[in-house]
């Protein structure tokens, strides 16, 4: 891109192996009154790329930050998917092993359970789409999904589907580039009864009845009438503050 603006100047590759030692040089040579332009091979610095470090040591040392908007492959992802927009939670890459990453599908799942809806986007490379797609549908359900591949270049592509016949369908036609995948939110049935008690006993004791309802529906994504009798079950059980 520089070459192509005709753009020369010096250089200083920043990566995760270097990023801590590096630090010190910059911010001195910054202090003196260098200026740098923290940028990235694709995408939008420190988002799964190297930078958030120095930012939080440029930050610390009162020095003056900005930025410029740039492309975003999850942002990008999340618009062309066709799932709720928001809220949505960036997971960035997941663990590369089998374990690692159930577990953190286990997490998203668990936190879905304590009432969190949204939808999840995350990167993955794309010899590992096929297993992350099978992770996903055995831990989270058959919900709806979108592949967004080499997003805003020649060889596009967005499939949307549920997460089993994602995983099937790559599994049988391997991809190349990069992959961002889009996970939709926990159906509301998915959330349990005993879930559904627990957030609103929380809820009740700091909140008045119709707060503790309005914060419930919105977490679980349920009715509002079904969460309202519930609450009002539960409350007969225990002090409530103004309704």
């Amino acid at each position: 891109m520089l070459n192509s603006y005709g753009i020369k100047t010096k250089l200083v590759a920043l990566h995760e192996h270097n990023e801590d030692s590096m630090i010190p040089r910059l911010l001195a040579a910054m202090q003196a009154g260098s200026r740098y332009a923290l940028i990235s091979d694709a995408g939008t610095p420190l988002v799964s790329d190297p930078g958030y470090r120095l930012t939080r040591a440029v930050i610390a040392a009162g020095l003056p930050i900005s930025g410029v908007p740039g492309a975003n492959a999850a942002v990008l992802a999340l618009t062309l998917s066709g799932l709720p927009p928001q809220p949505f939670l960036f997971l960035g890459f997941l663990p590369p092993k089998a374990g690692p990453r159930r577990a953190a599908f286990e997490r998203l799942r668990n936190a879905e359970a304590a009432g969190l809806t949204a939808t999840a986007i995350l990167y993955e490379a794309p010899h590992r789409l096929a297993e992350c797609l099978a992770d996903a549908a055995a831990l989270l359900g058959d919900r709806p999904a979108a592949v967004c591949r080499e997003l805003s270049k020649r060889f596009e592509e967005i499939r949307r589907d549920g997460l089993a016949a994602l995983a099937a369908h790559y599994s049988v036609n391997p991809v190349r580039g990069e992959v961002t995948l889009v996970i939709g939110p926990a159906a509301a049935a998915e959330v349990s009864a005993a879930t559904l008690d627990e957030s609103l006993i929380h809820a009740l004791e700091g909140l008045s009845l119709k707060d503790a309802v309005n914060a419930v529906t919105a977490a679980t994504g349920l009715a509002r009438k079904q969460v309202y009798a519930r609450a009002l079950a539960l409350s007969r059980d225990q002090p409530v503050r103004n309704q």
